[in-house]
């Protein structure tokens, strides 16, 4: 099976009742969903970028890697190495329920977004191995969205519990990915620089699939194999932004400069490589592409839309409304797609499920009021959205009246938290399952003709 030909088969299998939508606008919402999904795709999209073997030469090629698509990767890997079989080895830790079989590369499963136990042996582990490796070795690091919290391990004086209490806190606080993940960086054993920095002499290929705003490799799982510019005050002053809790000993890191990062220059990153695998733009123009080729004009906003997910739902609720109502700045019919990372600041002590991109299109369906013609697909691209079961959810202009028909009140939910609970009972929650990759937020509104 292809890997579109799998992605198909798991959008095609979403149980989303689109009759509610009309014949046309949840099917293309959904065949746009899959073409940004499938673009992401290891299979299709790491190949190109392998290294041959006589590029490796006389060495091993050691893989490692953390993230969604990190299992996915390593498949690829093995499937299209043309060295030695013997000559290949590593390990890999993705999220429960995203592995893939491998035969020499070992798949570690671990907990994401909050670590747990497995993750931060499975770091443990991985540091360990590449100690020794000589300048004949080639470490090749398969890094995507989710290796932060994969990859746990903590610096000295730090134990997990401490870890995992400091993820509740920062994914609660509203912190844009980037922040989290710089005091992350100062708190950890391999990001920031440091796994490169142990596995020199040995050169270090890092192939990438980024799930951040701006494609900042020094975001993507942390940044395990780059420099980082970023200081341990910096680190600090987000902390106070945001008021998180930061243990004894993480102050203590931060304010005694021992948690400083691997800056540039360094020399044990002078054999470090980066590869670009696959980005939200390259998947939203793929969305795009499958628009027009069913006859549709598509609008690219932009990939790195951040903010708080209602609030960026109300945006692009004003802007569909400009269009349907004033043919303005684009004339219906026509498709808005937009990527990027939203953040969700929790209001209440007893959220429901939710995630980013539910409660932003929560937010947006609420803010359009059933506007006519409006359509709206709102999804995580690897499959699962926040804390509850599903990718996203659509939305069309008759989703309030039947929210109402029965007895759910949209707004109440939102200010629970509670936007997979909403779209659940509706029966308009999108279910994928796990993709195997991630290339962060996707959003598509469609806007009929007047």
């Amino acid at each position: 099976m292809t890997t579109t030909s799998h992605t198909e088969t798991l959008l095609h299998s979403a149980h989303v009742a689109t009759d509610h939508f009309g014949s046309a606008p949840a099917p293309l919402l959904r065949q746009l969903f899959a073409a940004a999904v499938a673009a992401a795709q290891p299979a299709l999209c790491l190949p190109p970028h392998l290294p041959r073997a006589a590029e490796i030469g006389s060495g091993r090629l050691w893989v490692v890697g953390a993230g969604k698509a990190s299992a996915a990767m390593a498949q690829a890997v093995e499937a299209h190495w043309d060295g030695d079989p013997q000559a290949l080895g590593g390990l890999v830790v993705t999220r429960y329920g995203h592995e893939a079989p491998c035969s020499r590369i070992e798949i570690v499963a671990a907990a994401h977004p909050v670590p747990d136990l497995a993750g931060w042996r499975a770091a443990e582990r991985v540091l360990a191995s590449v100690q020794g490796l000589s300048a004949a070795d080639t470490v090749l690091c398969l890094l995507s969205g989710g290796g932060s919290a994969l990859w746990p391990l903590a610096l000295p004086g730090l134990g997990l519990a401490e870890q995992q209490a400091l993820a509740r806190a920062m994914l609660a606080s509203g912190a844009r990915i980037g922040e989290i993940n710089c005091l992350r960086r100062h708190l950890s054993a391999l990001q920031g620089g440091r796994l490169a920095a142990a596995c020199y002499p040995a050169r270090v290929l890092t192939l990438l699939i980024s799930d951040v705003p701006g494609d900042d490799p020094a975001d993507i799982a942390s940044g395990p194999t780059v420099p980082d510019p970023s200081t341990c005050a910096d680190a600090l002053a987000i902390a106070q932004r945001y008021r998180l809790p930061l243990p004894a000993a993480a102050l203590e890191l931060l304010h005694s400069g021992r948690g400083e990062t691997i800056k540039p220059g360094d020399a044990r990153l002078a054999r470090s490589e980066l590869r670009w695998l696959a980005t939200p733009q390259m998947a939203l123009e793929a969305a795009a592409s499958a628009a027009r080729a069913a006859g549709f004009e598509a609008h690219i906003l932009s990939d790195a839309l951040q903010g708080e997910a209602r609030e960026v739902g109300k945006v692009l609720a004003a802007l569909a409304r400009q269009i349907a109502q004033r043919q303005q700045p684009f004339a219906a019919p026509c498709l808005l797609l937009s990527g990027g990372e939203t953040s969700v600041t929790l209001r209440t002590p007893s959220p429901g499920q939710g995630g980013r991109n539910v409660e932003c299109l929560l937010a947006c369906a609420l803010e359009l009021v059933g506007q006519p013609g409006v359509h709206a697909l709102m999804a995580d691209t690897d499959g699962i959205d926040g804390n509850g079961p599903a990718a996203g959810a659509l939305i069309g202009p008759d989703t309030l009246a039947r929210a109402q028909a029965l007895g759910l009140d949209a707004q109440h939910m939102l200010d629970q938290h509670d936007a997979h609970g909403f779209f659940a009972a509706l029966g308009d929650a999108l279910h994928s399952g796990p993709t195997r990759t991630n290339v962060n937020d996707f959003r598509a509104l469609l806007i009929a003709p007047p």
